[in-house]
Parts: C-alpha cells; sequence; structure tokens
C-alpha cells in the first residue's frame, strides 16, 4: 500500500514525539474545527454556547491525548472525529442535566430552536457535519490553488477565474473576462480547465491527509463528491 509522507496520520505519529506533539494536534484542531463547531451547533446550542463547546473539545483533545486512540489501519480521520464529538456531547449534555436549573450549558430559545429544526432539508447533526467537512476540504483545497498562484504572479487572474472553477459559464462569459484581461477567450477557457485538473489533484491530496491509503482517498472522495451534491441539488 502506497504510503503518504504528509498525511493527518503522519501529523498523528509526530503528535506522539514530544518535540513535535503540540504543534502537530494545533494544526489538526485548527484545520478541522469548522465541522465540529457545525455539528454541535446543529444539537440545538447557542452560538455563543457552541463556541465554548468546540473550543472545550479541543481543549480535551489536546490535553486528554485521544490521539493515542488513533490508528490509521482502521479508518479515516473524518470517523473517528466525528464519533469523538458525538461522544464528547453525550457526556456533556449528561453533565448539564445533572445542574439545577439556571447552572450550566442553556440550550437554544424555543423560537431559535425552531428556526435551526426547520434547516433546509432538516439536515441532521451528523450530515451537517459530513457538508461542512466537505466545504473545509474545499475551501482548504482553493486556498492552495490561490498560494500557488499568489507564488507564480498570478493572483489577479486567479481572482477572476475562480468563480469558474467550480460551476460552468454563462454563455459569453469567457468572452467578457477576455476582453477584460486582454487575453483570448480560449486561453482564458484553456486556464480554467487548468485549475479544475488542478483542484481535482489538491483535493485529492487533502483527502490523503486524513486517509491511510489510496483505496480509502477514493472512498473519501465518493463520500465528499455524494456530500457536495446533496448539497447543490
Amino acid at each position: 500500500m502506497t504510503r503518504f509522507a504528509t498525511t493527518r496520520w503522519s501529523l498523528i505519529l509526530d503528535a506522539r514525539q514530544a518535540e513535535t506533539s503540540r504543534s502537530a494536534l494545533e494544526e489538526i484542531c485548527r484545520a478541522y474545527r469548522a465541522p465540529v463547531l457545525a455539528y454541535v451547533r446543529r444539537h440545538g446550542y447557542s452560538p455563543a454556547d457552541a463556541e465554548d463547546l468546540t473550543q472545550d473539545f479541543f481543549a480535551r483533545f489536546l490535553e486528554r491525548r485521544w490521539d493515542a486512540e488513533l490508528d490509521p489501519m482502521r479508518g479515516h480521520f473524518r470517523a473517528f472525529l466525528l464519533l469523538a464529538i458525538k461522544r464528547f456531547l453525550i457526556t456533556a449534555d449528561e453533565a448539564a442535566h445533572a445542574i439545577k436549573r439556571g447552572g450550566g450549558l442553556v440550550r437554544l430559545a424555543a423560537d431559535d430552536q425552531l428556526e435551526a429544526l426547520e434547516a433546509p432539508h432538516a439536515e441532521s447533526p451528523e450530515r451537517v457535519f459530513q457538508r461542512v467537512w466537505a466545504l473545509t476540504v474545499l475551501e482548504r483545497s482553493f486556498a492552495r490553488l490561490r498560494n500557488e498562484a499568489r507564488h507564480a504572479g498570478k493572483e489577479e487572474l486567479f481572482n477572476q477565474l475562480s468563480p469558474y472553477v467550480a460551476e460552468r459559464p454563462v454563455a459569453d462569459e469567457y468572452h467578457r473576462i477576455a476582453e477584460e484581461l486582454g487575453l483570448r477567450a480560449n486561453t482564458v477557457a484553456v486556464a480554467v480547465h487548468r485549475l479544475r485538473a488542478r483542484l481535482r489533484e489538491v483535493v485529492r491530496e487533502e483527502l490523503a491527509e486524513t486517509c491511510s491509503g489510496p483505496e480509502e482517498i477514493d472512498a473519501e472522495l465518493h463520500a465528499l463528491r455524494d456530500t457536495l451534491n446533496h448539497v447543490t441539488g
């Protein structure tokens, strides 16, 4: 099985080394905070309480070294993180219910709770987690593309073309952009095609950072596409 030099799993291994543990775990927490926060928020906690719970979750992740439970051969990091936040919220809810009225964590008011439950597609917390995870992967991938363009001195071109990387342009859109940039329309089309191809590569690399091998990457890529199709469908 192919071994990946730069993966979340290698970060986990780094986390078990004294000289790199804190920075490795903090990188994991920064990278995937958004899906955890979305999951907590969807459980009906107020924005402030959701922020506090998410912070507490990752603080415990760091302090209690939950990374020690991770095994690259037993599943991808996304599944582990979802299971960890589920268990954490169960414990948090039990603690909140054990505190007398007027103390502890406070759920959303009735109106806010109803609004949350009536969100598009009535998404479950798990579906919200998967959606925000997928969007996080895309956001990180686009950030890498932008950084590459900046280093190549093509950030302005990237800014003009990036809206058409994920979505097809309307009729004559390439001609309009070409006129603005002083380029030919087919040159713009080729540039967008190359950006799309590079985005696919970068997304796969991002997914590789949470997987242990090629087969798992393919499965994660399929899950990501399925999630995004659900969002746009």
